[in-house]
């Protein structure tokens, strides 16, 4: 490990795998309506495409500290890059629906494990003094990806076929593994910890069931109040509880949770996941919105948001280096207002206003995004000594399709029963014009629980400090210049 890592190279390995691993999270959206039409299922099926992606994903966030120190860099990397392109070419070869799912999971099985393993090589890699740019560089992949998803998916099928999505994305996996084997060098330590299958059992069941139930319970017509849904949820937390009460016990710990007693990274988590929630609520409510009472084509509704997600993937660099200059406070204090503000007009919505509103409006919120969530998270990670990474990170990426499917779900819910109590309340035939006002009112009620969420982040963000790094959190070498 004394031997000079070229970290350059290394860096560039993680973002062409990350890009199109990430990708293909969003990459079906847009083509999921056309699937169904080619296998012949139903929106519900259809949407485990979606669903089925990122309750893979969950699952195995808590259980990639256990590998990350249990196989080297290469040895990761490598591997779920294979898995990742095993998973693309029996999607792009599907005959029938089930071995569509197939590839798409096992798809999800390489991004899920993909990111942790890269987060935790850059924190071991890069000093904290520079930590911040290269996060917010590595940042421009993950955001910047799957916000080109769906303009990309919808170019891609209505030219050259569903098929493409994943034929075009083969060579590039490929290019990634193979440049990984000439590049790619291990760093952090192989310590083979004890695999302790309960805590494997409970985390699957309580992710597993959360990410699950909170999505189904946004695409279900009954929601919260159906038995079903509320008893998985219910037993999934109880596993979750079980789950953190064995790791506190434990020797040698799955996830190791004592990570939340270091004060600048619980702040760090909470306020992600607040921020996450409304981040991805709004990417679900605003073209919901857009296509009903503004009468935009999907991808019209997409194509209007795409400037301010792709915003906020290109500014990840530029915050990432104001956070090694500035510290946390100076850019997440100012971007927790302008989040305020920007809810404020989303709760005043109506079907007059001009649409370059919404486009600019949007365009804030994403900046806004991009001010928080990155200083957040790295501030808190830089606080862990080295021996924590694999948690922190573990952590933090279990929680972002937890707090996704979970803010989805609560905003889907609440504007959906706003609507309906609007619709409830009007007597005689129920014209197109009432149908509009009551979407109207239902996602003015979803976005004042974004309010509450964020004037509840606000006041975290006024505790929060510049970490304090102790010699054992301290990264081991590298530079960007």
């Amino acid at each position: 490990m004394e031997a000079k890592i070229n970290s350059k190279a290394i860096l560039i390995t993680f973002m062409i795998g990350a890009f199109f691993a990430v990708l293909n999270e969003t990459l079906l959206n847009i083509a999921l309506t056309d699937l169904m039409k080619v296998f012949h299922v139903d929106a519900p099926t259809i949407q485990w495409l979606a669903t089925g992606f990122m309750l893979v994903m969950g699952v195995l966030m808590p259980i990639s500290a256990l590998l990350i120190q249990s196989f080297t860099t290469r040895q990761m990397f490598i591997g779920v890059m294979i898995v990742f392109l095993l998973g693309t070419i029996i999607a792009a070869c599907a005959v029938n629906f089930p071995m569509l799912l197939t590839g798409r999971m096992i798809q999800a099985v390489g991004t899920g494990l993909l990111i942790p393993v890269i987060m935790n090589a850059l924190l071991l890699i890069y000093p904290t003094e520079v930590r911040g740019k290269i996060m917010g560089t590595f940042g421009l992949v993950i955001m910047f990806a799957p916000a080109i998803g769906p303009t990309l998916s919808g170019v891609i099928v209505d030219t050259l076929g569903w098929r493409w999505l994943f034929l075009i994305v083969i060579p590039f996996a490929l290019f990634s593994i193979l440049f990984a084997l000439k590049y790619l060098q291990n760093v952090g330590e192989v310590t083979k910890p004890k695999v302790d299958v309960i805590s494997i059992i409970l985390s699957t069941i309580g992710i597993g069931g959360i990410v699950y139930g909170f999505s189904s319970a946004g695409e279900n017509g009954k929601g919260f109040l159906s038995i079903t849904i509320l008893s998985i949820i219910l037993i999934s937390l109880l596993s979750l509880l079980l789950f953190v009460l064995r790791q506190l016990k434990l020797d040698e710990p799955l996830l190791d949770v004592r990570v939340f007693k270091y004060k600048r990274y619980a702040q760090g988590v909470i306020l992600f996941v607040f921020v996450v929630m409304a981040m991805f609520a709004s990417e679900i409510v605003m073209p919901m919105y857009l296509q009903g009472p503004l009468g935009y084509s999907a991808k019209t509704a997409g194509l209007l948001l795409l400037p301010g997600a792709l915003l906020n993937g290109l500014m990840s660099p530029v915050m990432g280096s104001l956070f090694d200059k500035y510290g946390p406070r100076k850019l997440i204090i100012p971007g927790t207002i302008v989040m305020i503000g920007v809810t404020i007009f989303f709760c005043n919505i109506n079907p007059s206003m001009p649409i370059w509103s919404f486009i600019i409006v949007y365009i804030v919120l994403m900046l806004s995004i991009s001010a928080i969530l990155m200083p957040a998270q790295t501030n808190g990670l830089n606080e862990l000594p080295e021996n924590l990474y694999p948690h922190g990170t573990a952590i933090a990426n279990t929680l972002q399709p937890v707090a996704g499917a979970f803010g989805v779900s609560i905003f889907v819910s609440i504007m959906t029963q706003g609507r309906n109590n609007f619709l409830g309340e009007q007597h005689g035939s129920i014209t197109q014009q009432i149908i509009n006002e009551a979407m109207t009112y239902g996602v003015h009620h979803a976005y004042w629980f974004a309010l509450v969420l964020s004037i509840i982040s606000f006041f975290i963000v006024l505790f929060i400090k510049k970490a304090v790094v102790s010699d054992s959190g301290k990264g081991k070498a590298g530079s960007f210049d």
